[in-house]
């Protein structure tokens, strides 16, 4: 089949207006994708409805991100047909998907970090929107801000905002630029239970305006309380093609996504040693601009434990990772590891036990450019024992990361792969393969599974489980409360920089612990 090419960036095309509610807004049939040898797409199929949210799922490198890119127009595909509102529309570039209309929330932003929030949406828009000053661009986007509930300083510097608050940007973006078809990347996987309650509805609301909402997504309770209908998606093929949601459970989805049974994660026996690993007593950060200080913290992680720390986003999640890994210098209080006070300098934590899996795995945690091998050895390259470096060869770090891919089961990727080729799901294993090496008896997690998909996140959580029943202490940040409440042997309370005592998990429930978050306990 030949690909039916358009290219209509050379035009300021109106957007697309919706023929009719439930008429066929996007139609893409035996579309494929090939990024070497490595097959993206074989043979998708996807129909979607004005006047519809629909849900597609697949696990992490299903090829549901290609699809959405190729509809998006980053790039083409290989094969296969491509309707827009009727017509044959394959675009050559992303101003060519948004003048048709389409616009697209990356789950990965696509923000430029040291311009404020104003220029980005001036950047993005402020020609096809019209703009011809700064008043102009102000008054439009705080007026469309306001409509959809977000507040957002618009003076402020991207790279300064919030992960959460970020995705309010991109979504303001699409949105100033006309976009009646909306591909939203896992738009609850950075939010707060709170916060993802009112992004679905707020999907339902453009839906029901009578946009085209494509919703990709791994949380399976997502479907069921928003979208029409679903298409699942597995190695590059479609494998349920736009069912009603209401008729499948999320037992069927699972299966359907994975092609079998998932993977269980158990807690198993949640005791731990008495013995302290790390402790911070009456910690204390400078109160920064756009920054969330921590207010006199106080914290026990106890040899074989997983600690859980719940909260909304923005309430010093962040900073308390920066502080116990050493890149956010503490006013008072003190960083106790193993009983000793904590190195100042990161690489010294590290080279005491101290690892850590941050939240924004391609900007923090990965070297995008860099291969899988590459990113494997930078710990053995910068560490503080020069001697350590004479042995790291191409040949060892081609080894080492096989054997990495093969024991974490890193799909689409062999050692020269660039990091930022892969899924969010093989990023976090590649992560983990890195910060599992070696000795190590203190783990600091942020949102380990975010955005993964339900056999990815088992197999994170069952890594995590494992650590914990070798002795590691575990320190898992999170706002996903089923997460905490699955693996956690106690939990605290992190609201406003200030950190609660922690429990037991069996004392408290989802119930008690939301209460806590939303009173600031």
């Amino acid at each position: 089949m030949t690909l039916a090419t358009t290219d209509r960036a050379d035009k300021e095309a109106e957007p697309v207006l919706p023929a009719s509610r439930g008429a066929v807004a996007v139609r893409m049939q035996a579309v494929r994708k090939a990024f070497g040898d490595r097959i993206a797409l074989d043979g998708a199929d996807l129909s979607v409805a004005w006047g519809e949210v629909h849900a597609l799922l697949g696990e992490n490198g299903a090829g549901k991100s290609s699809l959405m890119n190729i509809l998006a127009g980053f790039y083409g595909a290989d094969d296969g047909l491509i309707e827009v509102d009727g017509a044959p529309a394959a675009f050559a570039e992303p101003k060519a998907a948004s003048a048709a209309g389409i616009g697209m929330i990356h789950q990965h932003f696509k923000l430029v970090g040291p311009l404020t929030v104003l220029e980005n949406l001036r950047l993005a828009c402020g020609r096809k929107a019209g703009w011809t000053s700064n008043e102009a661009a102000l008054s439009a986007s705080q007026a469309m801000a306001q409509d959809l509930g977000f507040v957002i300083p618009m003076d402020v510097r991207v790279d300064q905002l919030s992960v959460s608050e970020q995705q309010k940007v991109e979504i303001l973006k699409v949105l100033l630029g006309g976009a009646r078809i909306l591909i939203m990347d896992e738009p609850t996987a950075v939010l707060a239970e709170s916060e993802a309650a009112g992004m679905l509805e707020l999907a339902r609301r453009l839906a029901d305006d009578g946009r085209a909402v494509i919703l990709i997504t791994h949380k399976l309770r997502d479907v069921s309380a928003t979208a029409d209908r679903v298409t699942v998606m597995r190695a590059g093929k479609t494998v349920i093609d736009g069912a009603p949601a209401r008729g499948l459970s999320a037992a069927e989805l699972a299966r359907a996504m994975v092609g079998g049974e998932t993977a269980v994660v158990r807690r198993g026996n949640a005791s731990f040693s008495a013995q302290v690993v790390l402790e911070l007593k009456g910690v204390g950060t400078p109160a920064a601009e756009h920054d969330v200080p921590l207010r006199d913290l106080n914290l026990r992680l106890h040899k074989g434990e997983i600690l859980g720390v719940a909260g909304l986003g923005g309430n010093g999640q962040s900073e308390l990772l920066e502080t116990i890994i050493g890149l956010r210098a503490p006013t008072h209080g003190d960083i106790i590891m193993h009983g000793e006070t904590a190195p100042v300098q990161p690489a010294d934590r590290r080279e005491a036990g101290l690892r850590f899996v941050p939240a924004d795995r391609f900007h923090l945690g990965l070297f995008g450019s860099l291969s899988l091998a590459e990113n494997l050895a930078v710990p053995a390259l910068s560490g503080r024992r020069p001697e350590k470096r004479y042995w790291v060869t191409k040949g060892w770090m081609r080894g080492r990361a096989e054997g990495s891919i093969r024991d974490y089961e890193i799909a689409g990727g062999v050692a020269d792969t660039q990091a930022r080729l892969l899924s969010g799901g093989n990023a976090q294993k590649l992560i983990l393969a890195r910060e599992f090496e070696g000795d190590f008896s203190i783990l600091i997690v942020h949102s380990p599974v975010r955005g993964l998909d339900v056999r990815a996140a088992a197999a994170v959580q069952n890594r995590l489980l494992a650590a914990a029943a070798r002795g590691v202490g575990v320190l898992m940040i999170s706002e996903d409360l089923d997460e905490v409440l699955a693996l956690s042997s106690r939990v605290a309370v992190l609201s406003h920089g200030r950190l609660s005592d922690a429990m037991p998990i069996e004392q408290t429930d989802r119930a008690e612990l939301g209460r806590l978050i939303l009173e600031g306990h």
